[in-house]
């Protein structure tokens, strides 16, 4: 396991709850920047830590207006320690197919574009940001997606724009996450910098 993984997880354990028994952490950054990738490994360093994706909560129309969603189907239930459930949105069919179960674990992580949005950071234990600019996250984005998805990224980089422009992440961070060849550095985020 990556070194700065292990002494990562160690620390946010370490941390007190911040929703009701909950450690909530948030995974944010630049869409294409890598926070789904790192929050699988995150989550895997502290023991399978459940991860919410904000994409199952996102819908077409609503790319960003996700928060009352997420407070009432995720945050009121983990605050009084009770299982929640939340609705997967199919990206494809256009609706929510399906609902989801997150039992109140110890850490619960929260990663997607906007996931230390205002509106939860009051709940958030920790705020990490995936250290990559826009440009060079939307490129590795859109290749990833490959030239089917063209159109929504046409949409996407406006909104995402139009988002940070309003309710900024990275300068809430606690910790900026670099992504490297051999792994991961994580450095102090501008909220926790003297």
């Amino acid at each position: 396991m990556d070194g700065e993984l292990a002494s990562l997880a160690e620390r946010l354990r370490a941390l007190p709850p911040s929703c009701g028994p909950v450690r909530l952490i948030a995974v944010d950054g630049h869409a294409g920047s890598g926070k789904s990738t790192f929050a699988g490994r995150l989550a895997a360093a502290l023991g399978d830590a459940p991860v919410v994706h904000t994409d199952d909560l996102a819908t077409h129309e609503e790319l960003f207006a996700w928060s009352e969603r997420f407070r009432a189907q995720v945050l009121e239930p983990l605050s009084r320690g009770e299982t929640a459930r939340y609705g997967i949105y199919d990206w494809v069919r256009g609706e929510f197919t399906e609902e989801r179960e997150l039992a109140p674990a110890p850490v619960v992580l929260v990663e997607g574009v906007g996931a230390g949005r205002r509106a939860l950071r009051p709940h958030l234990a920790c705020l990490l940001w995936m250290e990559l600019a826009s440009e060079h996250s939307w490129e590795r984005g859109q290749l990833r997606d490959g030239p089917g998805l063209s159109a929504f990224w046409s949409g996407w980089i406006p909104a995402e724009r139009a988002h940070f422009a309003s309710d900024p992440s990275r300068p809430y961070a606690d910790f900026l996450v670099h992504q490297g060849q051999m792994g991961y550095e994580v450095l102090v985020g501008p909220s926790s910098a003297p």
